[in-house]
């Protein structure tokens, strides 16, 4: 670009303005036909034995774009009605003729028609010298600029240089600059004064594929146009026109096949179409390119998705490991099967996708044939195991016994109901236990479906429930509140160890408070270091919702209170151990094994409330305690 930017300027005469003389638009044309048809042409380049078909069908026209009619059509409305931007901006993904669409509008902008007298055109005459100049990519006014290695503010410094110089021959000076994403900060706010107002011979056309990292500021100074992925079914009729002329016998379903492989680029798809040409030597066959791009029988993907889904596992297991010795790619094989996922869904929800023009006779009549045995509960529970599990696949150390776990986890998820009816079984069991008499009956007789009474925390008063209405929308279940206060601190932590979100809590309440005052409904104790900050608060928050009752924690300063909870567990436990080393079986064992020690004692049961009464072997401690050592009995 630093060249053709230097042969513009050099070619314009200098003059203290440092612009090229003015020349009248209308009149340049026709005084620069007669160079155009006297001029000797150019000499070509030797052409190289191959070009490979992306470089070869390279579209020259807008008729030869495809999937792109909005954009011609607003070009085409704009060249006639003398509305034309000065700037543009082409995104999309890859390979769907962002640059080839922005040299063709510069033919468009600059062709002069075989006559030389013609003006911008939508259908560029691809003749005159500025069409075939461009062509061949070596246009002096059309200048292209790869973002991509000049992204500093020098190079924009460079173009806008360039800018106030007129056309050396052509009637705009146009401006391609591709993957213009990757300027930097500085080089897009260079370039924002001259694209806000630039002079009205030149255009600039920005093409990007992400077009999200372009500031919002440049944005919003040109005309955009978003080329959209070209659908499969105008892929596949692309490619056989092109293999049509390359004379190559290609099958309908192999063509389907690279399509469907291009995800909406014409590029890639040539280069598959390319490849396979070669790979058939002419002749390609649906399983040559099925080998080529590492695809599984769509008849096989078909069979393994069945099987998966009826639990059938040692066969899909099977099916699975011959398709990988085959060459199937694991990863492969589950997004085939995602893809499948989608696409029942869809003939569930819609029977008439199955009847898709793109769509085989096999695909269509085992999609309705699967489709119909399967829940939409089912489908989508599959669809997201496959989608987490193409994910694990790709970063598994073992892609194939990744994938095969991903296919014992569907099988044995496929035979589950689906949550509706798990939730309607669990309410029609619900109402047929509450319609059963329970405590005397209520009100009502006891046989209606009226409130039933339930005791909770033991004993004490009853609380009553609403039995929940089984044709209704299921309600949220409520917390259980314990009626009876907590008549002891400790039965505080039993009661905040019996639910589990409040466990963290009861090990705060055991560890770190000292107790100095409790009465039920009152808690005033003394943290031990390492308590949370929030305790107190915490603790009246839980059993404020526990009970259903006010609750009054404080903290002392002054009292040091009683050991905790923790301590007292400890005290008691070493009382024990000295009890039952005092005891005759206990320390005849201990004298026998000098280096044993006793670790826990636990009274057999019925034996708590006759501690210390001792049975006809004089000991309470049969099979009650626990010894560590080295020693062996």
């Amino acid at each position: 670009m630093t060249d053709q930017i230097d042969n513009a300027e050099t070619s314009a005469p200098e003059t203290p303005e440092a612009e090229a003389p003015e020349l009248d638009m209308e009149q340049e044309p026709a005084a620069a036909a007669p160079a155009s048809v006297t001029a000797p042409k150019a000499e070509e380049a030797p052409k190289s034995e191959y070009q490979v078909l992306a470089r070869k069908y390279r579209p020259k026209t807008f008729d030869e774009l495809i999937g792109h009619g909005p954009m011609v059509k607003t070009l085409s409305n704009a060249l006639e009605s003398g509305r034309l931007a000065h700037a543009f901006v082409l995104t999309g993904v890859r390979g769907i003729g962002k640059t080839t669409t922005a040299r063709i509008i510069a033919r468009a902008l600059n062709c002069i028609g075989p006559d030389g007298k013609g003006n911008a055109t939508i259908e560029p005459c691809g003749v005159c010298e500025h069409c075939r100049a461009i062509a061949e990519d070596r246009h002096v006014d059309v200048l292209e600029m790869d973002a991509a290695s000049r992204t500093g503010v020098d190079d924009i410094r460079e173009l806008i240089e360039g800018v106030r110089y007129r056309p050396t021959s052509a009637r705009y000076k146009i401006y391609i600059i591709d993957e213009v994403h990757m300027l930097s900060k500085s080089a897009f706010n260079a370039l924002l004064k001259t694209l806000e107002e630039p002079p009205e011979h030149v255009k600039f056309i920005f093409a990007t594929t992400e077009i999200r990292k372009i500031p919002i500021t440049v944005l919003s100074r040109c005309q955009r146009f978003d080329l959209r992925r070209v659908q499969t079914d105008e892929l596949a009729t692309h490619y056989k026109r092109i293999a049509t002329l390359e004379h190559a016998d290609i099958e309908d379903e192999a063509l389907a096949l690279i399509a469907r492989a291009a995800d909406g680029s014409v590029r890639d798809g040539m280069s598959l179409l390319d490849q396979a040409i070669s790979h058939g030597a002419g002749k390609v066959t649906t399983q040559q390119v099925r080998d080529m791009l590492g695809l599984s029988d769509r008849s096989r993907i078909f069979d393994l998705f069945d099987q998966t889904m009826k639990g059938e596992i040692n066969e899909a297991l099977e099916l699975l490991g011959a398709q990988y010795a085959l060459g199937g790619d694991p990863a492969v094989m589950l997004q085939d099967m995602l893809d499948l996922t989608h696409w029942l869904t869809r003939v569930k929800l819609s029977p008439d996708a199955a009847n898709d023009p793109g769509v085989s006779q096999i695909e269509r009549d085992r999609g309705k044939e699967i489709a119909a045995k399967l829940a939409m509960p089912q489908l989508t529970r599959a669809w997201q195991m496959l989608l987490k599990g193409l994910e694990e696949t790709r970063i598994a150390p073992s892609p194939i016994q990744a994938a095969e776990m991903i296919l014992i986890r569907l099988a044995y998820a496929a035979e589950m109901p689906p949550p509706g009816d798990l939730i309607k079984k669990l309410r029609n069991d619900l109402n047929k236990s509450g319609n059963a008499p329970q405590g005397g009956g209520g009100s009502n007789g006891g046989g209606g479906p009226g409130p039933r009474m339930q005791v909770v925390n033991g004993g004490g008063a009853a609380v009553a429930h609403a039995r929940p209405d089984p044709l209704g929308e299921p309600e949220q279940a409520p917390q259980q509140v314990y009626a009876k206060l907590p008549e002891t601190f400790a039965e505080v932590a039993e009661l905040l160890s019996k639910e589990r979100e409040t466990t963290a809590l009861a090990i705060q309440l055991k560890n770190y408070m000292h107790l100095v005052k409790y009465e039920p409904g009152r808690i005033e104790f003394r943290p031990a270091r390492g308590a949370r900050a929030d305790l107190s608060s915490q603790l009246i928050k839980t059993l404020n919702n526990l009970t259903g009752h006010r609750w009054l924690v404080s903290v002392s300063e002054r009292e040091e209170g009683a050991p905790t909870l923790k301590e007292q567990e400890l005290e008691e436990l070493e009382q024990r151990k000295a009890d039952a080393s005092l005891d005759p079986l206990v320390k005849a064992i201990l004298d026998g094994l000098p280096k044993a020690k006793i670790v826990a004692v636990h009274l057999p049961p019925g034996q708590e409330e006759t501690e210390g009464e001792q049975d006809d072997s004089g000991s309470v401690y049969d099979d009650a305690f626990y010894l560590e050592g080295d020693d062996e009995l």
